[in-house]
C-alpha cells in the first residue's frame, strides 16, 4: 500500500501492511500499539530515544553504532563491549592513545587482512562477488574500504579535495556528489580491488610511520572543494580512529559472510 506524504499525521488501525516497504519515511514521535512487528528488517534506521514497553523480544539481532541501550533499567553496551574485548583480544589494542600506539594498531590491522584475504582466495572468485543477506560482497567491501581510506586519510588528513579512484565505493545512501564514484554495478576481479587496497593501505602505514604525539594532537585543516566528509576540521586522533573502527568491523562483516560462502561451496 503506498500512501502520500500529508501534512497531519496519519492513524493506521487494524489495517494489514504486511510486507510495506517504507523508505525515507520520517516517524519520529510514532506510537505503535498491538503491532506485528515479527520478521521485519530495519536498515539505516534512526533509533535515537525509542521506548519499547510490553514488548516480546526473541531472536532478535541489532547491529549499528550502538551508544546506549537500556534493558530492565541497565546499559548493555558496556557488557556487549567487554565481551567483544574478550572474544577479539586485538580490540583493546585498536583504541589508541599516543602515536606508537595508532603503529601497532595498524599492524594489527594488517595481519588480519593478510589472513582474511588468503582465506577469500581459497573461494571460487565468482563467490567474491555474492551478497550475503543483502550485505556487501567481498569484492564490494574491499572497494569501500579504499573509499573510507579516500575520504578520512587523503581528503580529511592530507588535503587531498579529489582523492577517489572509479573503484571507490561509497555507503549505499551516500547522495551523489559529482566527481565521487558511484558505480555499483562494475565487477572488478579480487586483484584488481586489491591493487586499490593495498595502495590505499600503504597510505595509512606511510601516515601512521610519520605521525609524532605533537601531530596527533592536532586538527586538520577543512577541505572546502564538495566531497566527503564535508568542509570541518577534526581531530588527528578521530580520524585515524574512524579509520581503525572501519577496518575492524568491515574485517569482522567480511569473515562472517566468507563463513557463509564457505559452507555453500
Amino acid at each position: 500500500m503506498r500512501r502520500t506524504v500529508k501534512a497531519m499525521a496519519d492513524e493506521f488501525f487494524q489495517q494489514h501492511l504486511h510486507g510495506a516497504h517504507f523508505r525515507q519515511v520520517d516517524l519520529t514521535g510514532a506510537r505503535f500499539e498491538q503491532v506485528r512487528l515479527g520478521g521485519a528488517t530495519f536498515h539505516d534506521v534512526d533509533l535515537s530515544g525509542v521506548r519499547f514497553r510490553a514488548a516480546w523480544v526473541r531472536d532478535v539481532e541489532i547491529g549499528g553504532e550502538l551508544e546506549s541501550l537500556r534493558i530492565h533499567g541497565i546499559d548493555v553496551i558496556p557488557l556487549v563491549e567487554a565481551e567483544l574485548d574478550r572474544r577479539h583480544p586485538e580490540r583493546t589494542e585498536l583504541r589508541p592513545t599516543d602515536a606508537d600506539g595508532f603503529r601497532r594498531a595498524w599492524t594489527i590491522i594488517e595481519h588480519l587482512w593478510t589472513d582474511t584475504v588468503a582465506r577469500a582466495r581459497g573461494l571460487d572468485a565468482a563467490l567474491l562477488h555474492e551478497q550475503v543477506d543483502g550485505e556487501w560482497s567481498f569484492i564490494e567491501t574491499l572497494r569501500h574500504l579504499a573509499f573510507a581510506t579516500d575520504c578520512w586519510i587523503n581528503r580529511v588528513l592530507l588535503g587531498d579535495p579529489y582523492p577517489w579512484h572509479p573503484l571507490d565505493l561509497p555507503w549505499d545512501e551516500a547522495p551523489d556528489v559529482p566527481g565521487v564514484p558511484h558505480d555499483r554495478e562494475v565487477r572488478p576481479s579480487l586483484d584488481e580491488a586489491l591493487a586499490l587496497r593495498n595502495d590505499r593501505m600503504a597510505t595509512v602505514r606511510r601516515v601512521v610511520d610519520d605521525l609524532t604525539d605533537e601531530l596527533l594532537a592536532g586538527s586538520t585543516e577543512p577541505v572546502l572543494e564538495p566531497g566527503f566528509p564535508e568542509s570541518e576540521s577534526f581531530p588527528v586522533r578521530d580520524v585515524l580512529r574512524v579509520v581503525l573502527n572501519e577496518e575492524w568491523w568491515h574485517r569482522r562483516f567480511a569473515e562472517r559472510d566468507l563463513d557463509v560462502l564457505s559452507a555453500d561451496s
